[in-house]
């Protein structure tokens, strides 16, 4: 059955009477979702630059094993090279073997030199992990903070904002589909959360623009979906705001007597 635009319109205005109760229990809730969000991000981040440094030292240690091998293969060469240099037969046969033993102690030269570098630099990380560490540590008790306050504001509300979720839900099924993508997308552009409004005082609801005397006209008829000019959000209706009249107690004349004289 085609739903008129009137029963369309007031689907939409219940909808988002329950998206609106929806927006005060998340305002309770204040930035306290995201900081949680924000803190678990920056602990990963931690994490993965321990994690990061971790392996650079394990990385240097490494090569320390292996420079320090080398140093050892160099001794065993030296010691070699210099058992050959007494059984020489010429200087030629001599300043070979003399060349390859200062070969072997120049490499056991820059092992040293990069053995130490790699010490220098494990020291380096290592301070670095210290600091990312504590910092880590220090994030960690942030967000345990953080989240026990926010289960406590999730306790509390947890129940009613089950429901509205139901609730709306069950309403979203009575809109067009066309329609609830268009008020999705207005609601989510929209600062105050607002998509659906009425004129109020001759002005838009959400953002306040004046709405024009014949626009108003055509909004109370409810013959077709119109949108505010300037927001963008869809008018439900117009509100008559009904002056409050004051009665204004009649002032008693009073009879001036003259004086006997």
């Amino acid at each position: 059955m085609e739903r008129s635009v009137a029963q369309k319109l007031e689907a939409l205005l219940k909808l988002q009477a329950i998206d609106s109760q929806l927006d005060e229990i998340n305002k309770i809730k204040g930035d306290l979702p995201e900081e949680v969000r924000d803190l678990e991000d920056e602990i990963i981040g931690y994490q993965t630059r321990v994690q990061k440094f971790n392996d650079e030292v394990k990385a240097l240690n490494e090569e320390i094993e292996s420079k320090k091998q080398r140093k050892k293969d160099a001794d065993k060469l030296i010691t070699k090279y210099k058992d050959q240099q007494l059984n020489v037969r010429n200087n030629r046969e001599y300043e070979a073997i003399l060349k390859e033993i200062e070969s072997e102690e120049l490499e056991i030269q820059l092992a040293d030199k990069k053995i130490r570098e790699a010490n220098e630099k494990i020291i380096k990380k290592n301070e670095e992990i210290s600091e990312t560490q504590t910092n880590l540590e220090d994030r960690k008790k942030d967000l345990t903070n953080k989240q026990k306050e926010l289960d406590n504001l999730m306790k509390e509300s947890q129940g009613d904002e089950d429901k509205l979720k139901k609730d709306r839900d069950k309403q979203a099924k009575h809109v067009e589909e066309r329609i609830l993508r268009s008020y999705n997308k207005i609601r989510s552009n929209a600062i105050n959360g607002l998509a659906v409004v009425e004129v109020i005082r001759d002005a838009c609801g959400g953002c306040f623009a004046i709405v024009p005397p014949q626009r108003q006209a055509e909004i109370r008829e409810k013959k077709k979906i119109i949108v505010c000019e300037h927001c963008g959000r869809i008018f439900a209706g117009v509100e008559d705001i009904i002056e409050e009249e004051v009665e204004v107690a009649p002032v008693k004349k009073t009879r001036k007597t003259k004086a006997k004289k």
